[in-house]
This record gives structure tokens, sequence and C-alpha cells, in this order.
């Protein structure tokens, strides 16, 4: 692949850069603030000489509209990493998919997407007879709690119980006997914990625990790569990981 990678500058466009390696090269990046790279960096879209097949897209929610642009005149499919897209930026997405190939999802970490078809798998297995616990753990700067892939996970969860249950956000105090419609989300902070997420399902005198954990940023570069080489192949339309792992399954 030839890739185009937009915020190239950033923390995850680093590590992007430094996974990359034969026969794949990233010909060019695009950053607001362009910096020394092993590749030119060009400020904006209207700069770039090269010819790139794919981009991946490591930047932020704003001015989405200029990517999304510059694939669509350029017929070239895009891995969206950033997160925090509005109503209005999802239907730029659904609409430029009509024309180009867009790989979209929450969480680019293949074990993260492989413990969210697990979990929902498990719990269609073992039914009402086994209580779901998750626990995720990240590092103390992180500002909101629960994390975004806890609740991805207690979705899939409950879709595999059948969506009859509700999440619960810890718990204090006398709360009484855990309901069989709960969920339970509990929230660790501290150190520099990149991310771990456990789930529990305990049952009557057995418990299984399924969890994934993150030791670097690279997890998610390494599935954007993975992404790309994917979706360089496929027709215009909007992907997930769902649409990846189909393959495997």
């Amino acid at each position: 692949m030839n890739i185009l990678l937009w915020g190239a500058c950033g923390r995850m466009g680093k590590n992007v850069a430094e996974l990359v390696s034969e026969p794949h090269q990233i010909v060019c990046g695009v950053d607001l603030f362009p910096a020394p790279m092993p590749f030119p960096v060009y400020a904006n879209a209207g700069e770039i000489k090269e010819s790139p097949e794919v981009i991946i897209d490591f930047s932020s929610a704003q001015n989405l509209s200029e990517r999304l642009n510059y694939c669509s005149d350029h017929k070239l499919p895009i891995v969206l990493a950033a997160t925090g897209y509005t109503a209005q930026d999802e239907t730029l997405i659904k609409n430029a998919a009509q024309k180009i190939a867009i790989f979209k999802t929450g969480n680019l970490s293949l074990g993260i997407n492989l413990l969210q078809l697990l979990v929902k798998k498990t719990a269609e297995i073992l039914g009402d007879g086994f209580d779901a616990e998750i626990i995720e753990r990240h590092h103390n700067q992180k500002k909101d709690a629960p994390s975004g892939t806890a609740i991805m996970l207690a979705e899939s969860i409950n879709e595999g119980f059948g969506n009859n249950k509700k999440n619960i956000y810890g718990r204090h105090g006398l709360v009484g006997a855990r309901g069989k419609n709960e969920i339970g989300i509990h929230a660790v902070r501290g150190g520099t914990i990149v991310g771990e997420h456990e789930v529990c399902f305990a049952g009557e005198d057995e418990i299984i625990t399924i969890s994934h954990s993150a030791r670097s940023r690279k997890v998610f570069a390494a599935g954007a790569l993975k992404a790309a080489a994917w979706l360089i192949k496929q027709p215009a339309g909007l992907y997930n990981m769902d649409d990846l792992f189909s393959e495997f399954i």
C-alpha cells in the first residue's frame, strides 16, 4: 500500500509511521502542524503531490469535509480512526460512503473487537444463569468514565442476553441483592495504564473471565494498518470491524 497518513505528526500518527514496513510505505502525510518525518508532510490537502492508494486518518473530527472531499475527488478509500463526530459529520460520512470505501470504528484494537464478539457469544450460550460484570482500567489522566469501550462491551453482552439488561455504573452503600437484569460496569483509574477491560460471567459455582490488555498505543496503529489493507480491496460503502472479522468467522 501507498499510504497517506492524516494527522501524521500526532501521537498516533507517529505510532503508525513506526509500524509501517515493506511492501507498504507512507508516501506523504497531512498535519495542521507539520513536523519533520521520514516522508513529506503538508499543512493541507491542496499541497499533496504524491499518489496514495489509501488514507489512514488519525487526526480529529474537525475539518472532516476536507478529508472526505479529497477522497471522493481522488476515489480513495479512507480509514477513519478519529472519534467525536457530530450528527452532521455522520451524515457526511454516510453520503461519502456511496462513492468511496470508508472504514469507521470506535476502537481499532483487533483484540478489543474480538473480545466484543466473544462476550456476545458467551452471553448467548450461558443465558440468564450467569451474571455479567465489566471492569475497565485506564491511566489517571482519562477524563471520562466508564470508557467508551466498556459501554460497547456492555451493549454486546446485552445483545447476547436478548436486550433485557440495564447498565449499573458502580455500586455504593446498601444497594440490596444484585438484580438479574443488571450488567455491572466499574471504572479504575491510576498510573499510566493504557487500557484494560475484563468481563466476568459469574454463575453457580463457576466463573468465566475474558479480558484484554493494551500495553501500548501501537495496538491501535496495527489495527489501522490491518483495516487499510482490507479496505483497499472493497467497493464503495461504510465498513467496520464486524465486516473485517466476517472473513474469518
